[in-house]
């Protein structure tokens, strides 16, 4: 069980690091800026967070379980239920929030290899897999990153930063990508 003071030290970490990385983004905050703006010293604060990235994933973590959880028991097409295309579409869309609403945080903790190695890119990496195989396809893992790819945060920054898109246009071409894969042209399955 965690301490009443380590309690409050974390409370104050994360509280300082969310504010801190929505106003300058994450790459711009050094550990010691959150530690400076929670009040801490730095030895506690490297003892919980080893590094900017697993201050930005311990925030990400909450948004992303929400998620998850839509995915097991939430209502079609997010969650169970639905064609595997429109479960596709769904995922991209709340995706498409997620990266909208969290991005200072995204690009904090899941960028370049480091993407790969998170808890929840295994999360989605099984579920666009379940989708896959659902709709039919023989080798679902041949397509699992490149269906996941345009959810990588330099893209979503780049295409909205740089191309000037829309959170709707992102989404809506995606649910094109989706429909493409598993839908119109006999239940998933690649034409002969």
């Amino acid at each position: 069980m965690e301490r009443a003071d380590a309690a409050r030290n974390r409370a104050r970490i994360l509280e300082a690091a969310a504010r801190l990385f929505a106003t300058a983004g994450a790459p711009n905050v050094t550990m010691d800026d959150i530690a400076r703006a929670a009040g801490v010293g730095r030895g506690t604060l490297y003892r919980r967070y080893p590094d900017r990235a697993s201050i930005a994933l311990a925030l990400l973590d909450e948004h992303e379980r929400a998620l998850q959880e839509e995915l097991l028991r939430g209502a079609p097409p997010l969650g169970p239920g639905a064609p595997p295309a429109e479960r596709l579409a769904a995922f991209y869309s709340a995706m498409v929030r997620l990266l909208e609403d969290h991005a200072h945080l995204v690009l904090g903790a899941e960028t370049g290899r480091s993407r790969f190695e998170t808890g929840a890119y295994g999360f989605w990496r099984a579920h666009v897999r379940s989708l896959l195989t659902a709709a039919g396809l023989p080798d679902p893992d041949a397509l699992v990153e490149p269906l996941l790819a345009p959810l990588a945060p330099e893209v979503y920054g780049f295409q909205r930063t740089d191309r000037g898109l829309t959170p709707r246009q992102i989404a809506s071409a995606l649910a094109g990508l989706a429909a493409g894969v598993l839908g119109g042209n006999g239940g998933g399955r690649p034409p002969s």
